[in-house]
């Protein structure tokens, strides 16, 4: 599974991608400048993320917070606000720890050695390598998903590209073919031609730049490569959640999973919840007198939520309780409905509040 590319044929390729890139790339923001933080900003934010989904929350997070040591100093709460609704939140925290390392061990500036930068919370092998790449040209090539498609299609790899040994030789090529002495634009060269070029359906082979030395093209395989990746089975969940309103419009937010993982609601603040069965109602009725002592409540069901994280299929239902107070349960908070957002809470919560929201004003 070596690279056919070699001698003057590489040469070619190199000068053909990175011409195109230079002329043709995507005006982002965090390519005004090669400044480490907004590169490394940007990397954690893509991550399992569309660029056009991380767009308003790296403009809002950059804003608030412009440097490293305003990150490093900055309180967990604020960045989690900040990141709230963009998913996958160790992401955040893991970026709110490396930035105090990197303060407190690196003089306040990202590390260029390799090695110390993967010693850094959150930072794997492709992630350093393309901080480090685009911000400082350090010769490392990167290999994402994009450029793995990019590769495997340029020497007509078949299979499942994340098996390790396909994984290793992909890697292996693009340290081969890695334009060492411009590897920020060669990185970002690759990454762009497979986000916008060399898609995982439909390519626009007609107008690639590298078509020509592209073999899956010339073979006719380019929509077989790569094969598809056997996804995990769909796991159906259903989460009841509690929303209580007293007469002043204030609801209870708790800082604990309770009866269902916290990976649904992110170890955030959320309205009390439990996973249920078919009996919502009476499973919800029953936990919630014992864990928080309310009884002989009256439950309105509100209009139910779909959501996805990973590969849960989740299904939200939301009921709304009326009390003339709000109980006081460790590691709890009673704000207004409306002031929710000024918290850091999840999108899953967000689905919930807009229920209850819609359904208080109907009362009025």
């Amino acid at each position: 599974m070596k690279t056919h590319l070699t001698g003057r044929p590489l040469g070619q390729f190199r000068t053909r991608l990175l011409e195109w890139f230079r002329t043709h790339q995507r005006d982002l923001p965090w390519r005004s400048s090669r400044d480490p933080y907004r590169v490394w900003v940007a990397e954690i934010m893509l991550q399992q993320t569309r660029i056009a989904a991380v767009m308003p929350y790296y403009e809002r997070f950059l804003q608030h917070l412009p440097t490293v040591g305003s990150l490093a100093n900055a309180p967990q709460p604020e960045v989690l606000k900040l990141w709230s609704g963009l998913g996958y939140y160790s992401r955040a925290r893991n970026l709110h720890l490396a930035a105090k390392e990197i303060v407190a061990h690196h003089d306040g500036k990202f590390p260029r050695i390799l090695d110390a930068a993967l010693k850094l919370p959150g930072i794997g092998a492709y992630t350093a390598a393309a901080v480090l790449s685009i911000a400082f040209d350090v010769p490392l090539a990167v290999l994402d998903g994009n450029v793995a498609r990019v590769l495997a299609r340029i020497d007509a790899i078949p299979g499942d590209l994340r098996t390790p040994r396909t994984w290793r030789a992909l890697t292996q090529n693009a340290d081969r073919l890695l334009a060492r002495e411009s590897a920020s634009d060669w990185n970002q060269a690759l990454m762009e031609l497979g986000e916008v070029i060399c898609t995982p359906k439909s390519p626009r082979c007609l107008i690639c730049p590298v078509v020509r030395s592209c073999r899956a093209h010339a073979e006719g395989i380019t929509n077989e490569i790569p094969a598809p990746r056997k996804k995990r089975t769909p796991v159906a969940q259903t989460i009841a959640a509690l929303i209580l309103l007293d007469p002043n419009g204030r609801t209870l937010l708790v800082k604990d999973p309770g009866a269902h993982d916290d990976v649904l609601f992110s170890r955030m603040w959320q309205f009390p919840a439990i996973e249920v069965s078919s009996e919502a109602r009476t499973e919800l009725e029953k936990y919630f007198a014992e864990s928080l002592g309310l009884k002989d409540l009256r439950f309105e069901e509100l209009p139910a939520a779909r959501h996805g994280v990973t590969f849960r299929n989740i299904t939200l239902l939301p009921f709304l309780a009326r009390v003339k107070q709000l109980p006081k349960p460790p590691r709890s908070c009673a704000l207004s409905l409306s002031n929710l957002v000024s918290l850091p809470v999840s999108s899953a919560t967000k689905k919930l509040a807009a229920a209850a929201t819609q359904a208080a004003e109907k009362a009025r």
